[in-house]
């Protein structure tokens, strides 16, 4: 194990509550390990709704993954809650992904 997942691990461990940690250790996992990536990502979504840094990477993992309806409802649900928070700049992000999606599924 690298040493930057070792001190994301421990991160986590000692500050459990802070949705970042979690993402932080999340985002790193993508490099190697889509699986756990995919549990700890699932876990922010569930626990920490209005976390809206996770639905970018939480969706485009499920695209990677080909669980296309789970990518699909989570680009839905990001864009609705970047909305809700004014977040214009993930908005767009969100958006660009989303459609990105969609054209990937026309091909």
């Amino acid at each position: 194990m690298n040493n930057r997942l070792e001190i994301l691990r421990q991160f986590v461990a000692e500050e459990p509550q802070d949705p970042f940690n979690h993402y932080a250790l999340a985002t790193e996992l993508l490099k190697t390990d889509k699986i756990e990536s995919r549990q700890i990502f699932e876990f922010l979504l569930e626990n920490h709704p209005d976390y809206l840094p996770i639905y970018y990477h939480l969706g485009a993992l499920y695209v990677e993954l080909g669980e296309n309806n789970l990518a699909e409802k989570t680009y839905l649900l990001g864009i609705e809650l970047a909305n809700k928070l004014r977040n214009d700049k993930t908005l767009k992000e969100l958006k660009g992904a989303y459609q990105m999606f969609l054209d990937e599924l026309e091909d």
